[in-house]
């Protein structure tokens, strides 16, 4: 290992000596890795192919101390730093160039307390980590549907998924975080001690330090619960959205029933002929009994005539892996997203008008719905901006080609474009790109400016701006 040129903070460089990382490496659990080790490259790449940067230095951390070391390094030499939890962020901010990668993915452990229904987790682990050990006791929290996700960068942007308007946002279930902030401090924060850092780590991202265990508290839920697709011909989506809108209104909060519009995949419950042709899916999730499941998707699963309904009583844990072959790792993705108070007939003629000009077989567009007990949480209880029943459209450009970079990127920016004014400005940042750094602010509404202020007591220095970042506010 020869001594090194790292960027800093204020996109300059500095010289780190071989014997400086020596000792940071020594003083490890973990291990630290530069370009040339054998599991340089494995550690470096992220989900999102599109995403092909190249740390100078990897910290790996096996634990809180390492975490520490990390940050204190970083600190004191005032390091470009990016900070990796399951490296599943659409921006790519797990990883920088040149800088200080603090990888966060050996952290896996999970505990479940079954009769206090509480989960304590560490910053690496999966959803699929934490559906494996809260469903062995029935138990779950609300997360996201994509169980390759990392829980920590889930968590810290405000997550939601199937069991969301039942049980709330994943940062609703948050009871307690430890936190080691960019003084290299390891500081517990609940709702009475460090109140303000525990209202902002629930929705304002990874800005205010690394949290290094999540407690969490968990509800009861399956293990089997009534979960599936009704999948139908697109040509009927214009008249199936109208309904689908008006279900959804009158939905208890124990289903979510989410659109799913592309090109079908070749799944072996769909008939050959439909292979690669249009489709618009209804994909719900009922997490009471599954007799009360029927009843209450009857009228959803009547809709049209569907090509296929594979709805079903299934483990919850199966449902939530359900969409994993879909998402697997290796693609290019881009991502656009916007918030609305409600699908007004203009913005689902600009939908199902986008759809009609799909430019890649692997692109599509969802609608999920929220509401129900997210909505019955006050705008300022946490970070996360929008809390009116609302429903979250997210533009998902996937493809495989380089040369496909062009045309895939600026269909989800024409809809997200022509979207923009009937949208509620809010967005979650989560699905946010790289490049809408211009756009947190708003994305945040009325939350920002206390963000901000909770920002510059803890990092005043925005150590920690590898993420949709929220700047200081300034020292009055």
């Amino acid at each position: 290992m020869n001594n090194m040129s790292l960027k800093t903070l204020d996109a300059g460089r500095t010289m780190i000596g071989h014997a400086v990382v020596e000792a940071i490496g020594a003083g490890l659990r973990g291990e630290i890795l530069e370009e040339g080790d054998p599991a340089y490259d494995a550690t470096r790449m992220v989900w999102n192919a599109a995403i092909d940067r190249k740390p100078g230095l990897i910290v790996r951390c096996a634990g809180t101390a390492d975490v520490i070391s990390a940050v204190r390094f970083a600190r004191d030499n005032r390091l470009l730093v990016a900070v990796r939890g399951g490296g599943h962020n659409i921006a790519g901010n797990a990883v920088c160039d040149d800088g200080l990668m603090i990888d966060l993915s050996p952290m896996k452990s999970v505990r479940v307390d079954p009769d206090a229904r509480r989960m304590w987790v560490e910053p690496g682990a999966t959803l699929a980590d934490v559906d494996r050990e809260a469903q062995a006791f029935g138990l779950a929290v609300p997360t996201g549907i994509n169980s390759t996700t990392g829980i920590a960068g889930l968590t810290l942007g405000g997550g939601f998924g199937w069991i969301t308007r039942k049980y709330g946002l994943t940062v609703d279930s948050l009871v307690s975080a430890d936190v080691v902030t960019a003084d290299g401090t390891l500081v517990h924060a609940n709702a009475r001690e460090n109140p303000d850092l525990f209202w902002a780590l629930r929705g304002g991202g990874g800005n205010f330090g690394i949290v290094t265990a999540f407690e969490f508290q968990l509800h009861r839920v399956g293990p089997e619960v009534l979960a599936g697709l009704v999948v139908h011909p697109f040509e009927n989506a214009p008249a199936l959205l109208k309904e689908y809108r008006r279900l959804a209104a009158a939905a208890p909060d124990e289903l979510t029933c989410w659109t799913v519009m592309r090109k079908a995949p070749p799944l072996p419950f769909l008939p050959q002929e439909w292979h690669g042709r249009e489709i618009m899916a209804l994909a719900m999730c009922y997490c009471g009994s599954v007799e009360d499941g029927q009843k209450a998707t009857r009228e959803l699963r009547a809709l049209g005539k569907p090509i296929a309904d594979i709805v079903s009583p299934m483990p919850f844990a199966a449902w939530q892996q359900a969409f994993d072959p879909l998402l697997a790792k290796g693609a290019r993705n881009y991502w656009k997203s916007h918030d609305f108070i409600e699908l007004a007939d203009p913005t689902l003629a600009l939908i199902t008008g986008a759809i009609s000009q799909l430019p890649d077989p692997e692109c599509e567009i969802f609608i999920g719905h929220l509401g129900g007990a997210v909505k019955r949480v006050p705008v300022g209880a946490t970070a996360f901006p929008q809390r009116n029943s609302h429903f979250v459209m997210n533009v998902h450009a996937r493809w495989r080609d380089p040369a496909m970079d062009d045309a895939c990127i600026g269909w989800a920016r024409g809809l997200f474009e022509a979207a923009k004014p009937l949208s509620a400005g809010t967005a979650f940042v989560n699905f946010m790109p790289e490049d809408e750094a211009g756009r947190v602010e708003a994305a945040y509404g009325e939350n920002y400016r206390r963000l901000a202020d909770v920002k510059r007591r803890y990092d005043p220095s925005n150590l920690f701006r590898m993420n949709q970042n929220i700047r200081p506010a300034a020292t009055h």
